[in-house]
């Protein structure tokens, strides 16, 4: 089943950010777009190559009202260990969540069975707390924080202009459709 369309399940978990440890809920992204951005591990290969990605993009989401909350079965103090170890994750200003339960993973059904690790996925949320987008892929494949801005802005133009859709590669500015019964068949 696809989680697209469902609410994200309550959740509690510490979290890394801003050089301090907080706890975040579903209450902390209650009223705001957010991205939940899993990964296998701290201290990997392809895992730190996105995190920097994303946090080159930090900024823009913000901008866009975005939230982001990155997620592995490793502890909050693994992730204060590899902000202090790397120069690419020292560059992190988002949430880092740590998972040791499985509790989020297993909500977000990305965690591998009988490894305790998370597969690479990516849930764009909304401020209602509904999953808008969701991206998976295997583990060698890193995934881009230009695609993942791409479909945010798609989310967020949806969500604003009901009865528009966005189409196959469309950026923001670009013209969009509104479906109806004259559009069947005339694309």
């Amino acid at each position: 089943m696809s989680l697209v369309n469902t609410k994200v399940k309550p959740f509690k978990a510490q979290a890394f950010k801003a050089g301090k440890f907080v706890e975040v809920s579903e209450a902390t992204i209650a009223g705001k777009w957010a991205v939940f951005f899993f990964y296998p591990a701290d201290f990997t290969f392809v895992c730190p190559t996105e995190l920097g990605d994303v946090a080159d993009h930090y900024a823009e989401l913000q901008k866009l009202g975005v939230e982001v909350f990155s997620v592995s079965t490793d502890t909050h103090f693994t992730h204060k260990a590899w902000h202090d170890a790397s120069d690419t994750i020292a560059k992190v200003q988002y949430f880092m969540i740590g998972d040791p339960t499985h509790e989020i993973s297993t909500n977000f059904e990305v965690l591998r069975p009988g490894q305790g690790l998370a597969d690479r996925g990516t849930f764009i949320v909304d401020p209602q707390g509904v999953i808008q987008s969701v991206e998976v892929t295997a583990e060698g494949i890193g995934r881009d924080a230009t695609e993942l801005l791409r479909r945010i802005k798609a989310a967020q133009y949806v969500a604003a202009h009901p009865g528009e859709v966005c189409p196959a590669k469309w950026k923001e500015g670009a013209k969009t459709l509104a479906p109806s019964l004259e559009l069947v068949g005339k694309i």
